[in-house]
């Protein structure tokens, strides 16, 4: 049984734009970005926090948007697959395309956002690194094989950029 919570209004950084929103503080995230900010590119899986499909960035560190309440981000930065990179040239999203990640294509925003953490933290992720950062985001294609090819792709893309910075 969920507690309905006098609205209130929370201020957070939503794909570097400011946003205010007049909600129940226990609201989800998922549901501001999708339906108060209008972006559709997060997508609700499991609405517990098991699937993945709905992985944001709070601050640098991934977070599955549908179990955070809006509260939670109060004055904070959150990313959407949006905001990763507008244009698609994120080397995270070119390495999807390259090596032909999607299938029904529902997890990858998901997977992109976990995987853009990933590298962050990890950056020439080994086979376990992947494993172990990446399994909780679920794909029913079973793409898993190409989502680790592309994930190392992405990574010597941005090593090859940062030491030619």
């Amino acid at each position: 049984m969920t507690t309905l919570t006098t609205p209130t209004t929370t201020t957070f950084q939503l794909n570097g734009q400011a946003l205010s929103v007049t909600v129940s503080p226990d609201t989800p995230l998922l549901w501001v970005i999708r339906d108060v900010a209008g972006l559709t590119g997060t997508k609700f899986g499991c609405g517990i926090g098991l699937c993945g499909a709905c992985t944001v960035h709070l601050g640098r560190r991934a977070v599955r948007s549908c179990i955070t309440p809006v509260s939670a981000v109060a004055g904070a930065q959150v990313t959407t697959i949006e905001g990763l990179s507008p244009d698609g040239q994120h080397p995270l999203q070119k390495a999807w395309v390259q090596t032909q990640v999607p299938q029904c294509g529902y997890c990858q925003s998901g997977q992109i956002m976990q995987a853009a953490a990933l590298i962050r933290r990890f950056p020439k992720p080994t086979d376990d690194d992947i494993d172990a950062v990446m399994n909780g985001n679920l794909c029913r294609c079973m793409a898993y094989v190409r989502i680790r090819q592309a994930i190392k792709i992405a990574a010597a893309e941005v090593q090859g950029a940062s030491t030619h910075a």
